[in-house]
């Protein structure tokens, strides 16, 4: 075992499929120059054909990759920050999501598409979106968001290898954050969520960095001898119902805490799904903790007022059980 931070895991996931299969190759803005650290070494052992630089030119990206993942290649896409995939939205919903069906499963697409997520950072409203709810609604798109180093590992290299096109949706804030990573090699399967912590009194479904969040806020309720169980979905496409409605079965309560906007959000989703099939299980009203629905502004003093927050956490539960 050994602690490597979150941008290490990415490195590695990506340095050893490289290695296991070279049909595997990188493809984005800045991956030669190795901005992130998540490419460190890979030019001078795999050469320019494998790590390949690209104009800014987000749809041309998304359209290469896509037509070299039809012919047999398996492209990894960096594009940077999650903004960025909007230039690309036709390639991405028209062509990569849809040709595996349009082609009666002759045809895959198994591509790869990372972009980081930013928030309190001061980047203002072109890139401070997360858009995972958008592809959400797209079928045949696969959508990871994990929430530590360990899963972000596991979950690359799961993504890599399937054969269907995956979304990889990655949290700035969790970064620098490190996990005890096995030597050896494993994969986590999409669509089995984690349950981070066990309790009895309420359930928080927690996306991404707003795991943290959630164990910070349970600590805190645990002081008031509140118990609270934490499931992290780590995939929203597939999502893990299962695991989220035998939890809420069990508390009888959920809040759901998600960075994104509120509104057609992956929280909205896991809301309706739990009044949809565990309407009966619940005592009290689902709570979603997420970010308001307006631009995020440019102002360092307005702009952390917006997002969840451990306080807001707090309160979400202590509503749930008054």
């Amino acid at each position: 075992m050994a602690s490597k931070t979150f941008l290490q895991a990415i490195r590695d996931a990506q340095y050893e499929e490289m290695q296991r299969d070279s049909n595997v190759f990188i493809m984005g803005e800045d991956v030669e120059c190795n901005m992130f650290g998540t490419t460190t070494g890979m030019i001078d052992d795999f050469g320019r054909d494998r790590v390949r630089d690209t104009p800014i030119a987000e749809a041309g990206m998304a359209g290469v990759a896509a037509g070299a993942a039809m012919v047999g290649m398996r492209p990894i896409v960096d594009f940077t920050i999650a903004p960025f995939l909007y230039p690309a939205f036709d390639q991405i919903m028209s062509i990569i999501a849809k040709s595996r069906y349009l082609y009666g499963g002759q045809a895959k697409v198994p591509v790869v598409l990372r972009a980081n997520m930013i928030y309190g950072n001061g980047n203002a409203a072109q890139h401070s979106d997360r858009p995972y709810s958008m592809f959400m609604h797209m079928p045949g798109l696969k959508i990871m968001v994990p929430s530590n180093a360990y899963d972000m590992k596991g979950l690359m290299k799961s993504a890599i290898r399937d054969e269907d096109p995956v979304m990889s949706f990655e949290d700035v804030a969790l970064w620098s954050t490190k996990s005890e990573i096995p030597d050896e090699e494993y994969l986590i399967p999409f669509g089995v969520a984690d349950i981070k912590q066990k309790g009895k009194d309420c359930t928080i479904v927690a996306i991404g960095a707003m795991v943290n969040l959630a164990l910070a806020a349970a600590e805190e309720l645990a002081k008031e001898n509140i118990s609270v169980e934490i499931v992290d979905p780590r995939t929203l496409a597939p999502l893990d119902t299962a695991t989220i409605l035998e939890s809420v079965k069990k508390t009888g309560r959920l809040v759901i805490v998600d960075a994104a906007f509120s509104r057609c959000s992956a929280a909205s989703e896991i809301s309706a799904i739990v009044s949809d099939e565990g309407f009966w299980d619940l005592r009290a009203p689902i709570v979603r903790v997420t970010t308001a629905d307006t631009h995020i502004p440019f102002s360092s003093s307005m702009e952390p007022q917006l997002y969840p927050s451990k306080d807001k956490v707090v309160a979400a539960v202590r509503r749930t059980l008054s």
